[in-house]
């Protein structure tokens, strides 16, 4: 899911230059936004037995953090879905939604942009478990410390305080570059995630 992710926040100009047509890319879009929602449509049956504790048992600061990071990621799905049905124009055509377009148009950049975020702190949740040993850890670290500069130099806090009206992506420096700089700023995300869950285990003692 999140090379999903990485592929659809290049948006219609990655797909406009791979398929050469406004109409292709635009289907491509849609068609790969319904996987990306049906694929997290599971991953919570998967783990439906979370959403049924969210009211039992007792919270303590890493219980809240978890509960906030994954709430943030379902409602960031959430407005995803719904405003990307509003401004479809192929797959969801059917339902003649004709108005909110700017509406659906704003809040579709800013829900990606922060699915972003809380799809990588949520990864800094379980970062422990995908990354193993001393190469791998430096790697990560590595890449997160780049991904303060990339966070800087693609403007991303414009997008997430809506600052910046449209997403634009830089084709000129390369697709590779676009990749590179945004699985940076997720290992960034991760890795403050992962250092902070690392210390409320170690002061919760």
């Amino acid at each position: 899911m999140a090379v999903l992710t990485l592929i659809l926040m290049g948006g219609n100009g990655l797909f406009y230059n791979v398929f050469g047509g406004e109409l292709d890319s635009r289907l491509v879009h849609e068609i790969l936004g319904v996987v990306q929602f049906v694929l997290w449509a599971v991953h919570v049956v998967w783990n439906r037995a979370w959403i049924k504790g969210v009211l039992k048992g007792k919270y303590n600061a890493l219980r809240i953090v978890r509960t906030i990071v994954n709430a943030g990621v379902i409602v960031c799905v959430l407005f995803l879905m719904i405003s990307g049905i509003m401004l479809s124009n192929h797959v969801f055509s059917w339902l003649g939604i004709e108005s909110g377009a700017n509406f659906a148009r704003n809040a579709h950049m800013q829900a990606s942009h922060w699915y972003l975020v809380f799809v990588s702190l949520h990864i800094g949740l379980h970062l422990s478990l995908f990354i193993r040993g001393k190469v791998a850890t430096g790697i990560t670290f590595a890449l997160a410390a780049y991904g303060i500069y990339a966070f800087v130099a693609r403007g991303l806090w414009k997008y997430l305080t809506l600052q910046q009206p449209f997403f634009f992506l830089d084709l000129e420096h390369g697709y590779l570059l676009f990749v590179l700089d945004y699985i940076a700023i997720m290992a960034m995300f991760a890795v403050v995630m992962h250092l902070a869950m690392t210390a409320m285990v170690k002061y919760s003692r």
